[in-house]
């Protein structure tokens, strides 16, 4: 069976770099499930969970935000944030969210620091979906 290259890179490290048989990527424009021999495309990554699928077992990741990049036999996702579910911590993300609420009650509507607080806590958002999601 043909596989893909799925390669997570982010400012920080190469996060993920594995052959996989298919990727559900969260875009900004809903879920996209890509296979080996997908038609290329470039399109925007949201904040969310990536399922990679290799072997019949399911990889996950939080993700922000970022690009993705898919030919017929590579993904390549650039994202400021990618978390393998593992190495997800509760607490941290739930404590993340709350100081990330109470910012926001006092950022000025429109504002730079706004943005800035909405996109932290998409990432902490992402992350606890994951976690819980498929905790066991």
């Amino acid at each position: 069976m043909a596989t893909l290259k799925l390669e997570i890179v982010t400012p920080d490290a190469k996060t993920y770099s594995e052959d996989v048989d298919y990727v559900l990527i969260p875009g900004v424009e809903g879920e996209l499930g890509v296979f080996p021999g997908h038609v290329p495309l470039l399109t925007e990554l949201a904040p969310g969970e990536l399922k990679a699928t290799r072997a019949g077992k399911d990889d996950y990741l939080a993700v922000g935000s970022g690009f993705v990049e898919i030919t017929q036999t590579t993904v390549s996702v650039l994202t400021d944030m990618a978390v393998k579910e593992d190495d997800i911590d509760v607490t941290t993300a739930e404590q993340a969210i709350a100081r990330a609420q109470e910012a926001l009650k006092n950022a000025p509507t429109g504002s730079e620091e706004q943005a800035a607080v909405e996109a932290s806590l998409q990432k902490s958002l992402a992350q606890l979906k994951v976690k819980r999601r498929h905790r066991s």
